[in-house]
């Protein structure tokens, strides 16, 4: 190993590998080091930079009894100082680098070791730390001081770290009350220190934290009479204690969780910035001087316990701001109310996100008194989740009522083919308006059947017999994202009975139907709820009346119909903790109506029916229960709709015959806004 270096009057030295002792550079002189070993074994810095530069690339700079780099100035020479860029190297020291005021030090993809004392020893200069670089330190990781006079230091670490193995991360100390330090942290770095704190201000200093796009995890502390500013922004997440803070700002979707009460002098909050009151089960008061802007608070409210986190603001609260409180699907066991925010003064206005908290079956709103706002048991009304069991329940009937339909929309006309063994095949879709007790949604239905029949060998081929089969998805939209979906599949027998000289008809379905449910719970706090379940139904439908042919292919055909259905009850939770219980479902649902049309044979002798239809729906069964976490609930579908409809049916060939069919309905508890059908049937 060479002996030591010294340079002086704007001298330029250069290694390529290799290694020398202590190297000391003044006066304008410049250093280039690419994969070079440089030792000090004395208290002398290994590298010493005095009004100089170097670059630094690659090799390792060591000393065992003083500084690894020293970034100085020479003393008499206030506007001047050195700059150091190092790449991708290793720099230990009893103190691993010191940079005094006007000198640079930029660290890229290195790492910086204090084997004694710290990692980094800034004395009012400029540190920047990024692609990786790693910084400890034995006590502190970075030490933050001022020289003789006061002034600046500024540390930038992007996707970098900050490590005291003894003490906290960055230590903030000055012996100048007009001394200021200004730590950034972007872009993924991480500060830790062994005893919690990542940020600590001492000795009448002020130093401000200013945290973008990072997650940190540790104590801002700052001690009587020091004062420490902190910014989060750009989504950054700071978890911790803040003690003795000046001034908090958290914008642009950062947040601060607690971890205990806290006190903030000036609070300000922007740009979807937010406040996290603990984990589930914590419950904490922030205490906050000044309040401004617009933000989120995250809080806890527990009706059972009478307990929920606070806000206070001991002075002036200014601006809009959003509490979030969290769901859950287990519900109070106490009506009352719970104080969330109060404040002393100002125009502060305070509202619920999204308008109301989902608490088990009940959603419950934000009530102002004076300068107090209470989570109040008043305001309750049925939750998305509630709603939501409900309406699978309540959803059954029309499931089944939207696959079974009439004769003709079944099957078309089938006198057309002259009672003869075909099969058939038909889809469609419906939607339906439902209101009922605690319960609003919309049903979207889509499906698609089929059947084979074949007349009976007695009765003059009027009997005709068959089985059916197929397959329904219905989406139930609550609103506010909350969804439901019902699959079903089904199959069954049907019998139909047609008398062509006196018109008469009857046709008898018995249908069994397998029903898979989902729930999609969308809640107040953002979180989601799922849940699913099996259950089975059993449908029949027997319809009774008469074609009564007109003149000139007119015809009026008036019938009546009653559908039956028994859906099984079933129980189910949601995995948010909701408990439902469904008892077993019953419909009966009759109509009568009646049908006019008119025959019309074309030239190319396909004969087409167009037709029109008008009835009148009632549904008996009124008390069809529910349970949603032992609250019961009434999925009272009874009372009387009207029903139009318009439909065609044609003869192709003496073989295939196609129809469709388009329904209006509207009456108490159920609008069908509407209903399409378009079918096929093929005899042999």
């Amino acid at each position: 190993m060479n002996d030591r270096v010294e340079l002086r009057n704007e001298s330029v030295l250069t290694f390529n590998g290799g290694g020398s002792a202590a190297i000391t550079a003044r006066s304008g002189s410049a250093v280039n080091l690419n994969g070079a070993t440089i030792q000090s074994n004395t208290p002398e810095a290994a590298l010493s930079l005095q009004n100089s530069s170097a670059v630094i690339n690659g090799g390792s700079l060591t000393s065992t009894g003083g500084i690894g780099l020293a970034v100085a100035r020479t003393a008499g020479s206030p506007d001047s100082g050195s700059t150091a860029i190092v790449n991708n190297a290793s720099i230990t020291g009893v103190v691993g680098a010191t940079v005094s005021a006007n000198s640079l030090l930029e660290l890229s993809g290195s790492e910086l070791t204090g084997t004694q004392t710290h990692g980094l020893r800034l004395l009012n200069g400029v540190a920047i730390a990024g692609n990786g670089t790693v910084i400890r330190g034995a006590t502190n990781g970075v030490f933050i001081f001022d020289e003789a006079t006061a002034g600046t230091s500024t540390l930038t670490l992007d996707n970098s770290t900050v490590i005291g193995e003894g003490g906290s991360a960055i230590l903030v100390d000055s012996a100048f009350a007009d001394s200021e330090a200004i730590v950034n942290v972007n872009n993924g770095a991480n500060l830790q220190g062994s005893n919690g704190v990542l940020f600590e201000v001492i000795g009448d200093s002020t130093g401000t934290l200013n945290v973008s796009n990072s997650v940190l995890e540790g104590d801002i502390v700052a001690e009587a009479g020091s004062t420490a500013n902190v910014s989060l922004a750009n989504r950054a997440v700071l978890t911790g204690r803040l003690e003795n803070v000046e001034s908090l700002a958290v914008n642009s979707q950062a947040q601060w969780v607690m971890v205990e009460d806290s006190s903030v002098q000036n609070l300000s909050m922007g740009s979807g910035g937010s406040i996290k009151f603990g984990d589930p089960g914590d419950f904490f008061t922030l205490s906050v001087e000044n309040l401004s802007g617009s933000g989120i608070f995250e809080m806890e409210a527990d009706f059972s316990q009478g307990l929920s986190d606070k806000l206070e603001v001991t002075g002036v609260a200014d601006g809009n701001h959003e509490i979030l409180v969290h769901s859950s699907g287990a519900d109070p066991l106490s009506d009352s109310r719970l104080l969330l925010v109060e404040i002393a003064g100002g125009n502060a206005q305070f509202a619920l996100l999204g308008g109301e908290v989902d608490l088990g079956t009940w959603s419950y709103g934000l009530a102002q008194d004076g300068n107090k706002w209470y989570l109040d048991a008043s305001t309750r009304k049925i939750s998305p989740g509630a709603r939501t069991a409900l309406a699978i329940f309540e959803a059954g009937p029309t499931v089944l009522y939207g696959e079974l339909s009439t004769l003709r929309s079944r099957m078309g006309e089938i006198r057309m083919n002259d009672s003869k063994a075909g099969g058939w095949m038909r889809s469609y879709g419906n939607k339906f308006n439902v209101s009922a007790q605690g319960s609003s949604y919309s049903q979207v239905q889509q499906g698609i059947a089929f059947g084979v029949d074949a007349p009976l060998p007695y009765g003059n081929g009027q009997w005709l017999i068959g089985l059916l089969g197929g397959y329904s998805t219905s989406d139930l939209d609550m609103g506010r994202g909350t969804s439901g979906k019902i699959d079903s599949y089904y199959a069954g027998v049907y019998s139909t009975w047609l008398q062509p000289e006196s018109g008469y008809y009857i046709d008898g379905v018995l249908k069994f139907n397998r029903f898979q449910n989902q729930a999609d719970v969308h809640l107040s706090d953002g979180a989601k709820a799922k849940g699913d379940f099996d259950n089975g139904a059993v449908t029949a439908s027997l319809e009774a009346g008469r074609h009564i042919k007109l003149n000139d292919g007119w015809f009026v055909e008036p019938y009546g119909q009653l559908i039956g259905a028994v859906i099984q009850g079933q129980s189910y939770d949601l995995d948010n903790g909701m408990q439902v219980d469904g008892d077993r479902s019953r419909s009966l649902l009759g109509k009568v109506g009646v049908t006019v049309g008119r025959d019309m044979l074309m030239s190319n002798q396909m004969r087409v029916q167009p037709y029109v239809r008008a009835a009148l729906a009632h549904e008996f069964i009124n008390n069809n229960e529910a349970e949603v976490n032992d609250n019961r609930f009434d999925n009272d579908l009874s009372g009387s709709r009207g029903e139009l409809g318009a439909g065609i049916a044609l003869s192709l060939t003496d073989r295939i015959a196609v129809h469709a069919d388009f329904d209006y309905s509207n009456g108490d508890k159920i609008e069908q806004p509407w209903g399409a059908n378009f079918g096929v049937r093929y005899t042999w």
